[in-house]
């Protein structure tokens, strides 16, 4: 049977910043990726094949935040320097500064109509912006400490944010109050944004934990601790059926919002992951990080609709016929350790297919090119599947600008004898968990054979009954008849 999810894979990687990725973000053409640094520069990246990159300066301190506008042709950047700026991404780098805040500026984002950016301050306060004036408009001040994040909900009339007051902020733009506030947290609130649908926001903290609220209810709805360290950002997939977070622990994680677990950890930088985001359409994802680096990521785990995978599942619960082997879901161990081999490869990537595991185990990529080249490369995320696992796929590495092809280390520790319990107790437990629902299957059926045989049972005492009653009615009028003697 073939797996339901296909693994994240490699697309290409980005060298060009000196320090620190900080910030990115997809243009919504799908031609251009963008990214901030400690550098103080904003790159543009082209995804066509060998264009050039262009390099905008002008802040005077790190860059912490950007976004592209939802027409693609302008980008906003935040900045340590205290200033807004919003560029124009053409080779000339025009860029317009906005100056309001006090203090340094930690987030940017535009609201969906694109005529406003709203961002978030170590002032303490959340700031809207007019784009087409270019001009401050007005102030929301209620945090006690800096403002990490705030982002407009797709609607407009809300915006959220999260800052190092460990609390979450709703906020209604036409009164200008604060309608809500989410506390539960045991440290700083990172990030925090909202479904394309408008009805959740999802916020992380520094205490490594991700939180989705459900704002009809004003519920926790989801709490996810899969991090080792803090979570940086996080960005929804298109669908809301994904997310993707990164963090100082040096991982990417890919969780499954409707099954409610992590499917995927992605081992791809050196040092902590600062910023993750999925393009618009939700088939590439990128992540940047201490490194330096942007390294940009095939999604393929969202190519099968969630209503295929709902429909295998209802499959699976049915008693007839039996459920395969192949059905058992999860097939195999899937854990965060690395695999046993090292493997050197050249202009080739490796991924192994599978059903999406509770957790599952990644080897590290390590890639060298030279500054401002991006290449393709192979993928990281390995998925375990157990006894079944089989590595399948390859695809070839694309020359860069100047014909020089570099090699792909793939990288595994090796691997420990608690790995190899923990393997062998999930291996019995899927054999426990496929006996079980053979079992179920099994009783299902004695139940209705059960079922068959009372019911026959109480029709065969009902014809006794009733043939016993029309005896009894027969001896009765026997005995009232009259005798006669003679």
């Amino acid at each position: 049977m073939a797996s339901v999810l296909e693994d994240p894979t490699l697309e290409r990687h980005f060298k060009g910043h000196k320090d620190a990725v900080t910030c990115t973000d997809f243009n919504p053409n799908r031609k251009q990726l963008a990214s901030g640094s400690v550098d103080m520069s904003l790159m543009i990246w082209n995804l066509a094949p060998k264009a050039r990159a262009f390099r905008f300066v002008g802040h005077q301190d790190v860059i912490t935040g950007l976004q592209f506008s939802p027409s693609g042709n302008l980008v906003a950047t935040s900045s340590k320097d205290r200033t807004v700026r919003l560029w124009t991404p053409s080779m000339k780098g025009e860029s317009t500064v906005f100056k309001a805040h006090t203090a340094p500026v930690r987030s940017v984002a535009f609201s969906h109509d694109s005529q406003r950016l709203v961002t978030a301050s170590d002032d303490k306060s959340v700031k809207v912006w007019s784009v087409h004036r270019q001009c401050f408009v007005y102030s929301l001040n209620q945090h006690t400490n800096w403002v990490r994040c705030a982002r407009f909900s797709p609607d407009g009339r809300l915006i959220a944010s999260c800052g190092d007051d460990r609390t979450v902020r709703l906020w209604d733009t036409s009164t200008k109050h604060c309608i809500n506030c989410f506390t539960d947290y045991g440290g700083s609130a990172t990030f925090v944004d909202f479904y394309s649908s408008g009805t959740c926001i999802a916020s992380s903290g520094a205490d490594s934990s991700l939180k989705i609220w459900d704002l009809r209810t004003n519920k926790l709805i989801q709490h996810y601790q899969v991090h080792s360290a803090g979570i940086n950002s996080f960005s929804f997939h298109p669908s809301n059926n994904y997310l993707i977070s990164g963090s100082s622990d040096s991982t990417v994680k890919i969780l499954d919002l409707l099954e409610g677990r992590l499917i995927y950890t992605l081992h791809g930088h050196k040092g902590a992951v600062i910023t993750v985001s999925f393009s618009r359409a939700g088939d590439l994802f990128a992540s940047g990080g201490a490194d330096s680096q942007v390294l940009m990521w095939r999604t393929n785990f969202d190519t099968k609709s969630y209503q295929d995978v709902l429909q295998q599942h209802s499959r699976r619960s049915t008693p007839d016929p039996p459920p395969h082997v192949t059905d058992i879901h999860p097939r195999g161990p899937h854990l965060h350790h690395p695999q046993p081999t090292a493997i050197q490869a050249a202009a080739n990537s490796y991924h192994s297919n599978g059903l999406p595991p509770q957790h599952v185990g990644s080897s590290r990529v390590e890639g060298w090119m030279g500054d401002g080249s991006a290449s393709r490369a192979g993928a990281t995320a390995r998925s375990q599947t157990g006894a079944d696992g089989r590595g399948r796929g390859r695809r070839k590495e694309e020359e860069e600008e100047r014909g020089q092809t570099h090699p792909l280390e793939v990288l595994s520790g090796q691997p420990s004898g608690l790995d190899s319990t923990l393997r062998h107790i999930v291996q019995q437990l899927d054999i426990l968990t496929q006996t079980v629902s053979v079992l179920e299957e099994r009783l299902t059926l004695t139940e209705d054979k059960l079922k068959e045989c009372l019911l026959h049972q109480s029709h065969i005492l009902s014809d006794v009954q009733s043939s016993g009653g029309r005896r009894r009615t027969e001896s009765e009028e026997t005995d009232g008849s009259p005798v006669h003697f003679t």
